[in-house]
């Protein structure tokens, strides 16, 4: 099992010149999460080939028992990354492997393998995800402040002043991100206080969630590095806005590199500036809108997020419906101003980018294959629309809790045809575990409410 085309012998003595003197081969487990082992760079050939094993037992999501024989993870030496703040370390994306095969239980791997489904079509999949983030400050209590006493507005969003208030971490971040080479082109203070948006380039599938998981890490260690906290947690204060990670999407020809969902507005019958192909791939995603809304929003607290208004002065922007539009925030998918991609707006900070990626792109594979027209656009105000109105148009509710879109995941039968049995398993207990755990927790809200009423 290999997955570079380098040379390492090359490679390593390119990395020595960059002072680089360890490497990490970095996998996902199934939140996400990056794990792995670190070799000094003599050792880059061997962990290439997979020498570096793991007890899957030890681990979230592989699907192991104690009993086991062990994983191995093998570096995308195609996709290096040394570390901004410790040069002598080189950053690996990895995949799992098993018996010199890919591990099925890789959500890595899952991807890869959907990606080779779009291939047999003649398709390239093309993803940009808008990386949003609060900077915040830990209390005694482990209770989570806003830092700046300043940043106070009810509508923050794109005040200056509120972002200059966290200008010394977002200039590390903006400058960093763009010293990777991944093309910022733009980044403000967004809806919540001390919330923060960076947008970079589109790129191929892999790369850009290979950038989300890197992304979090180096937040989170830029605001260590202040005393500060930089989290992606989908709701972490119930009267100001989530937390999404937008999934933009398009295909892309395989021969030409030409945007497949791109054409001129005037050429589009419903006017958005999307392609036929276009079109049907969203009718993929609204067929299977609710079982991908588990992946989308993975946690007990995304379903915090995925509300009107909630706990908030204002509308959340978050969606609640299973629909599509033009450039309208009220639906679950979006077709931005002047067409050629849709955006999934489900997706959440706490999103695992390539266990999600590749099942919405097996939906929308297959809203092309059957022709699966998404209806109309809806242009008004979701929030607003009446009870007789969302019926007469067929749109259904988005999950409204956890429990609830694992049980439209475990229903759907593109899940494992998109996943393969163990890995949507897997899934699945986890995310039942999750939900039991929350459920019989007793909380200070419960205790405060219920101790002095009874």
């Amino acid at each position: 099992m290999t997955t570079a085309s380098v040379d390492v012998s090359s490679l390593q003595a390119q990395l020595r010149q960059m002072g680089v003197e360890y490497c990490i081969g970095a996998y996902v487990d199934i939140h996400g999460c990056p794990k792995g082992k670190i070799v000094p760079i003599d050792h880059l050939a061997q962990m290439a080939a997979g020498s570096e094993r793991y007890t899957g037992y030890a681990l979230d999501g592989l699907g192991q028992q104690p009993h086991d024989d062990e994983i191995t993870s093998v570096p995308d030496l195609d996709r290096v990354v040394q570390l901004p703040w410790e040069p002598k370390i080189a950053w690996i994306p990895a995949d799992n492997g098993f018996s010199g095969r890919p591990y099925p239980l890789s959500t890595r791997v899952a991807l890869k393998n959907a990606i080779k489904k779009a291939a047999d079509f003649g398709f390239g999949f093309n993803l940009g995800i808008e990386c949003e983030i609060y900077l915040l400050r830990k209390g005694s209590d482990g209770s989570l402040h806003v830092p700046d006493s300043d940043n106070k507005l009810v509508k923050p969003c794109y005040d200056v002043a509120s972002f200059l208030g966290g200008f010394e971490w977002v200039d590390k971040m903006a400058s960093t991100i763009n010293k990777l080479g991944w093309n910022l082109y733009s980044f403000d203070h967004e809806d919540g206080n001390s919330q923060f948006e960076f947008d970079f380039q589109y790129s191929d599938a892999i790369t850009t969630c290979d950038r989300l998981i890197f992304f979090r890490m180096m937040a989170k260690h830029f605001a260590k590095e202040q005393g500060l906290v930089a989290t992606m947690m989908p709701k972490p204060f119930a009267g100001k806005t989530g937390t999404g990670a937008h999934f933009n999407m398009s295909l892309s020809n395989l021969e030409t590199g030409a945007n497949l969902f791109a054409c001129d507005p005037k050429d589009d019958p419903r006017g958005l500036g999307l392609t036929e192909i276009g079109y049907y791939f969203i009718g993929g995603i609204l067929r299977h809108g609710r079982a991908l809304c588990a992946a989308f929003a993975p946690t007990v607290n995304s379903y915090k997020r995925l509300v009107r208004q909630g706990d908030m002065t204002t509308f959340s922007w978050a969606p609640v419906f299973n629909s599509y539009g033009s450039n309208n925030r009220t639906n679950s998918v979006r077709v931005p101003a002047g067409g050629g991609r849709c955006e999934s707006r489900n997706a959440d900070g706490a999103v695992n980018p390539y266990l999600a990626a590749a099942l919405v792109l097996h939906a929308g594979l297959e809203g092309i294959r059957e022709k699966i027209d998404p209806g109309s656009p809806n242009e008004d105000n979701l929030y607003q629309m009446s009870e007789e109105l969302r019926q007469s148009r067929g749109i259904q509710f988005l999950p409204q809790t956890l429990q609830e879109a694992v049980a439209a995941f475990a229903s759907d039968p593109l899940v494992e045809i998109a996943l393969g049995r163990e890995l949507r398993d897997e899934f699945i207990k986890y995310k039942l575990d999750e939900w039991e755990a929350y459920h019989l927790t007793v909380s200070s809200w419960e205790i405060e409410r219920y101790s002095h009423l009874f």
